[in-house]
């Protein structure tokens, strides 16, 4: 929390019931509640789907909240290429262990966990060994839409359900202390920010530069600010100003004022840039200090104007990206908010809110990021569909 701002009042949410859970790793509880898409034209619909039976290793979660990510809008609609249908989304989890596997000792039924972006790598690449698994070279297994090669090459299915499968290896200890539903996007949202922030070694006095004040940027405030750094948010909109005092910034730079944004030349340390649609990166480049860094996040679907190499050359300034972050990082991540008190700012919605939510976010319409209350999903029915 920033120091000298006011403690927000606690969001208005259904509060969790007691639940106790026995551990029966037999019990097949197969069949789930979802909601997903059967086409690019479908929209989200009420759906069943199958978990596997649990394995050794593996995990069974009852879900509460899930967050919804705008990558999950590109997948459901089919614009990031061939999908798999029927799909259902999700990998922002959050819910209490209901059984666990023989070999798993380190959860137990009802301890609160989560689960990110991935569910499964090789184990054997140097990235997988070096406890860095969101880059594996033989590539990850997504939460949902990928082929899970170590089960069958079925397709997963994600967190907008009532339960979920996990091996061990890839579920994350929830503090306590945390509203559960906040957590949801730090899951993906807050883990993509806190890994650039860690790599580049962001400590107090550093000075962090945020382009863009959406789901990414708001988590990247935060954590930043928790960090000790000087917050400078970059920013189209003006109307975005005030957004962003109140996140926690200490300054906020109109991106398309030329006399402000040269005023900024050589004041920051890093950028992290979560931006999604393609921009120019040299204005800010010019506001990047010897030895800095500009982390690109936003992976806008159209080419980027291309970076001038004058600009890194001069001052010795890396050019990079970052993809989520390892299992250990995403732990580390959310014991650091609990320690600091950080999570997203969130609306709660409803299972048949989802596609008005998706419309919301594709119109910039949400602050800062949706999040589904499972709750709210149908009984199963008897055959799935996924």
């Amino acid at each position: 929390m920033t120091p000298g701002r006011p403690v927000p009042p606690p969001l208005a949410r259904p509060i969790l019931p007691a639940r106790s859970f026995e551990n029966d790793s037999t019990v097949n509880d197969s069949l789930a509640a979802a909601y997903g898409a059967t086409s690019g034209e479908s929209g989200l619909i009420p759906l069943t789907v199958a978990r596997r039976a649990l394995k050794a290793d593996d995990v069974r979660i009852a879900i509460d909240f899930c967050g919804l990510c705008h990558s999950d809008v590109h997948a459901t609609r089919g614009e990031w290429g061939t999908q798999h249908y029927p799909l259902v989304p999700g990998h922002e989890i959050v819910g209490s262990v209901s059984a666990v596997g023989s070999a798993v000792n380190d959860f137990a039924p009802g301890d609160l966990v989560g689960v990110g972006c991935m569910v499964d790598s090789c184990r054997e690449c140097r990235s997988c060994l070096d406890g860095q698994e969101q880059y594996c070279e033989n590539g990850l297994t997504g939460t949902y839409g990928a082929k899970d090669a170590r089960n069958g090459g079925a397709i997963t299915q994600g967190g907008y359900s009532t339960s979920v499968v996990v091996d061990r290896r890839y579920v994350v200890r929830v503090p306590d202390s945390l509203d559960p539903a906040a957590v949801a996007p730090l899951l993906c949202a807050g883990v993509t920010t806190f890994s650039p922030l860690r790599h580049f070694g962001v400590k107090e006095g550093d000075t962090v530069g945020v382009v863009g004040l959406g789901g990414l940027g708001h988590m990247a405030v935060k954590l930043a600010k928790a960090m000790g750094a000087r917050v400078v948010v970059f920013t189209t909109s003006e109307s975005k100003v005030p957004a962003a005092l109140e996140l926690g910034a200490d300054e906020v730079v109109l991106s398309r004022d030329a006399d402000a944004m040269a005023a900024a030349d050589r004041s920051i340390d890093v950028i992290i840039d979560t931006v999604a649609a393609p921009h120019d990166l040299d204005p800010f480049l010019r506001t990047i200090r010897r030895d800095g860094a500009l982390f690109q996040l936003g992976l806008p679907s159209e080419t980027m104007p291309p970076v001038n190499p004058r600009a890194l050359i001069r001052r010795r300034i890396s050019y990079t990206g970052s993809l989520i972050g390892s299992i250990a990082e995403t732990q580390e991540m959310l014991d650091f908010c609990a320690m600091h008190h950080v999570v997203a700012d969130i609306e709660l919605v409803r299972a048949d809110q989802l596609n008005e939510a998706y419309d919301r976010m594709v119109a910039g319409d949400v602050k800062y990021r949706f999040v589904l209350d499972t709750s709210t999903l149908q009984a199963p029915a008897e055959e799935a569909d996924a």
